[in-house]
């Protein structure tokens, strides 16, 4: 087994990662040219190797998601090139995950053109965290697609947060139900007391944000507020401040992937959010230091990609690892 991890962002997961699976991270060159060109090649020999290759598709403060998809795919065609038998593409955070589907007439599906061109290098599977939508991903591609979700990764924590208060499983919006019913049955069997569940009305036009409607009961609950992502953190902001308007005692905030962007660090900060839990398949740099740790906490996926990782590389079962709640 090889694991290379590419960039600056993701060299710091990826150690992370090759530690939990007790192997050291296999050597690798990156250059970067005048021009912008840049290459990168595999300095271990891979030839009859299991190969993979971490990479989290995150914009960041020095190179665009673009940037970051271009190296990935140029790497996995260099790893295929030198002779691996098998490439599995690891990213923890996947680029254009959320444009899954046409909303306006002639839109792109640049979810599966994304697939297309990690398939056209010769990647055997695809390995990420918690996408938007998991049916698109998974038939986006034709090689094998697997998908890891935040239950096994968040629900150990949240069990010594939420102590013996009267819990609810809330999804911010309707297309997040699914998840967040997944979420509450995974968290009822950890905690082995009825978990409750509601949801928020939420509508899009024009980029506005409308609906204010929550459906549950959420009365002097703590109420653990799901999704995939928080991008400026509106949509949680929404969520929270509904169900304390409803007489919930605190709001807990959960999502795989902190991107962050825009005022997040106002609606981040808000005394709505108890806290909030994300992972570190996107490094915290857009918050203020102030924020990390008292009120936004970051939970490793290292373990989880590195178990895993191993099921891949030993043909064992990623189904179970899920419904296990991560153990093994």
């Amino acid at each position: 087994m090889h694991l290379f991890a590419l960039g600056d962002d993701s060299h710091e997961l990826g150690g992370r990662v090759a530690a939990a699976l007790g192997i050291p991270l296999a050597a690798h060159e990156e250059r970067s040219f005048e021009d912008g060109e840049h290459k990168a090649r595999p300095l271990a020999s891979v030839r009859g190797g299991d190969v993979y290759v971490l990479h989290s598709l995150h914009g960041g403060p020095r190179e665009s998601p673009n940037d970051k998809l271009c190296r990935l795919l140029f790497f996995l065609g260099a790893v295929r090139d030198a002779g691996a038998a098998r490439v599995t593409a690891v990213a923890p955070y996947l680029a254009y995950a959320r444009k899954d589907r046409r909303t306006k007439p002639h839109d792109p599906v640049t979810t599966r053109y994304v697939a297309q061109l990690l398939e056209a290098v010769g990647v055997d599977a695809i390995l990420t965290l918690e996408v938007h939508n998991l049916a698109a991903f998974q038939n986006a591609f034709r090689c094998r697609a697997e998908h890891l979700d935040s239950r096994a990764l968040f629900a150990p924590r949240l069990r010594s947060l939420v102590g013996t208060a009267p819990v609810v499983v809330a999804s911010p919006d309707p297309g997040g139900v699914k998840r967040a019913q997944l979420f509450r049955e995974q968290f009822e069997r950890m905690l082995g007391r009825e978990v409750g569940d509601a949801f928020m009305e939420k509508r899009r036009s024009g980029g506005v944000v409308s609906g204010e409607h929550l459906a549950g009961e959420v009365r002097g609950a703590t109420v653990v507020v799901v999704d995939d992502l928080i991008s400026t953190g509106g949509t949680m902001l929404r969520a929270a401040e509904a169900c304390l308007a409803q007489g919930a005692a605190r709001v807990l905030a959960v999502a795989a992937h902190g991107l962050f962007t825009g005022a997040a660090a106002q609606a981040i900060g808000s005394p709505a959010l108890a806290r909030v839990l994300v992972s570190d398949s996107v490094p915290l740099f857009r918050l203020p230091p102030v924020l990390h740790g008292p009120r936004v906490e970051v939970v490793s996926a290292a373990p989880l990609f590195a178990k895993a990782i191993r099921r891949l590389h030993e043909g064992g079962s990623l189904t179970t690892l899920l419904e296990d709640g991560g153990a093994g």
